[in-house]
């Protein structure tokens, strides 16, 4: 006996990340255009542009924050990206599994410096 899955309740396979990647690339671009409206604000406001000016904005405990919210949605915003991208081109199961596991060590190596960065100024 053969029990056929059509319609609402149909067998679906796969890695289900369609919509949630969709919404993850979304709302990390609107993150990242919010903080660039910041910044071109910020440079526009700024009588002089010398290095004392930016690094009193970068001072600031809220900026820092902002910009390590920024760029820890660019990198989630990477990640989806470079892993759609493996799982689309790269066929054999141990090379993907080899870039992804190494994507996802750089990207938290990128965090990491972010952070050093950010909290030095």
């Amino acid at each position: 006996m053969t029990i056929e899955r059509i319609g609402p309740k149909r067998l679906v396979v796969g890695a289900h990340y369609g919509l949630k990647d969709w919404l993850a690339q979304r709302v990390t671009a609107v993150v990242m255009a919010l903080f660039t409206l910041v910044l071109l604000v910020a440079y526009l406001i700024t009588d002089e542009v010398i290095y004392e000016g930016w690094a009193g904005l970068f001072a600031m405990q809220w900026f820092k924050l902002l910009s390590l919210v920024t760029f820890l949605a660019l990198y989630y915003h990477v990640w989806v990206g470079m892993r759609d991208i493996w799982m689309d081109y790269v066929k054999p199961v141990g090379v993907r599994l080899l870039l992804q596991v190494f994507t996802i060590l750089w990207l938290v190596a990128c965090a990491g410096w972010t952070v050093q960065i950010l909290w030095s100024v």
